[in-house]
Formats: structure tokens, C-alpha cells, sequence
């Protein structure tokens, strides 16, 4: 699936479920797809309280303090230490193309970018996203209830464990320097969160925010799952059906 066309319907649906309202409200009909919903919430109450008190205030601090071209360095670096995930799972889905095509950005930006830099957009190698809870999915593995994890956000039965086995292909893993390491991933998610800052006011004013990210969360990892061949509900009517059916 390309990056881009991932990116852009995370925002559509983002914003056809807030001008719906987002559907499944506190006190509302039980949403099938979420039988854990009171354990979900309690868990994504603790997940807001940390991103108030430390996670927002370090990403801002994050943003002010280093400068774009030095985080986009990092982030193109991190970004190339994962793409083996992405080729694995390219081979794993049978995606042989989009196999050799990714193969041949990790090359590219490894060789000519040094990691830091990214020639093979500019050469016309588009970029691809898959993971191992997507292979599944492909493959027919049901993605089974809804989960909010702590500190790690939305997932579901099917895709926690899947992130074990991605972590394990990610080059990050295999570096023998513990700080770097670490110093690593802390760059990546304070650089991952510094880019849903301008995404706080919207949820922020959302009527339930638990739901929104829900509901949000579950038809985009749909969309990932079957590449984009997905019928997208079209009003509130079709929202709830489609929520009541699963």
C-alpha cells in the first residue's frame, strides 16, 4: 500500500468522523467490534494523563528545541532502520513488486542518502507501509476485539502480537549500543508525536474522544489491511449499521 494514499484516508476518515459526531457514544449501543470497552477506557484515560503530563509537553519542548532539518534527518534514519519490516512483509503478502521496489529504496537511501537523506522518493520510488498484523490480515486472521494498549495506543487482538515480530525485523533492534539504541527510538516517538500536535485542538473538542479514536483506528487499519478496497460508510446511518454489524 503506498504511504501516501495511507496518509490521506487516516485524515478522511479522521474528518468524516468528526463531522458525524463520531457515532458510538458514552451510555450508547455496546459496539461489537469493542467488548473490553470499560477496561479500553480506564486504559485510554491513563494514556491521556501521560500525554498531558509528559508526552505533549516533551514533544513541544522536542520541536522548539531541535531544528526541522536535523529532525527530518533522524526520522528519514529511523524510518530507513524499519524498512526491512516493510520488505518482509512485501515477500510475506506476495507483493513481489512492491517488494523489489522497496528493496530498492532501502538500498538507495542507505547508499546515496546515508540514511539521513531521500534520494529514492526523488528517483520515483514510492513508498510503502506493511507490518506483520497486515500480513495476517491478508492472509484471512480475523483482527478480533478492539484493544487500547497502554502507552502504545489503539491495536487489536490481532496486531498486538504482531508488533513483537516486526520489532524483531527492525535494523534498531540489532544495534549493540544500548544508548543509541534507545536514543534512537526515544527521537522516534517524540518526532512521531510532535507531529500530532496540530491534531490535539481537533480531538480535544471532539464530544467523545475514546470513541473517535476508536472508530477512526479501526476503518483506517482496514483500509491498510485490504489496500484500500474498502466501502466507506457515507452518512451516521451507515456508521451505526456498520458498527452494529460488527
Amino acid at each position: 500500500m503506498r504511504f501516501t494514499l495511507r496518509a490521506a484516508v487516516a485524515a478522511a476518515v479522521a474528518a468524516a468522523l468528526l463531522l458525524s459526531g463520531c457515532a458510538a457514544l458514552p451510555g450508547g449501543k455496546h459496539d461489537r467490534r469493542d467488548p473490553f470497552e470499560r477496561a479500553n477506557r480506564s486504559i485510554y484515560r491513563f494514556n491521556v494523563a501521560a500525554d498531558h503530563a509528559i508526552f505533549r509537553p516533551a514533544a513541544r519542548a522536542w520541536q522548539a528545541a531541535v531544528p526541522p532539518p536535523v529532525r527530518t534527518g533522524l526520522a528519514n534514519f529511523v524510518a530507513n532502520l524499519g524498512y526491512p519490516v516493510t520488505i518482509l512483509n512485501d515477500l510475506l503478502q506476495a507483493k513481489f513488486s512492491n517488494g523489489v521496489q522497496d528493496l530498492s529504496r532501502l538500498l538507495v537511501n542507505s547508499v546515496l542518502g546515508g540514511g539521513l537523506f531521500d534520494p529514492a522518493t526523488r528517483m520515483g520510488l514510492e513508498r510503502h507501509d506493511e507490518d506483520f498484523g497486515q500480513t495476517l490480515g491478508k492472509w484471512g486472521v480475523p483482527a478480533g476485539p478492539y484493544l487500547m494498549l497502554p502507552f502504545l495506543g489503539p491495536s487489536s487482538l490481532r496486531d498486538g502480537p504482531a508488533k513483537l515480530v516486526d520489532e524483531y525485523g527492525n535494523g534498531r533492534h540489532y544495534i549493540n549500543d544500548q544508548y543509541l539504541q534507545w536514543g534512537l527510538w526515544t527521537a522516534s516517538k517524540l518526532e512521531l508525536r510532535a507531529g500530532l500536535l496540530s491534531a490535539d485542538a481537533v480531538l480535544d473538542r471532539t464530544f467523545d474522544p475514546y470513541a473517535f479514536v476508536r472508530n477512526a483506528w479501526i476503518q483506517h487499519r482496514e483500509f491498510e489491511v485490504r489496500d484500500g478496497a474498502v466501502d466507506e460508510p457515507t452518512n451516521d446511518a451507515d456508521i451505526d449499521a456498520d458498527a452494529a454489524a460488527n
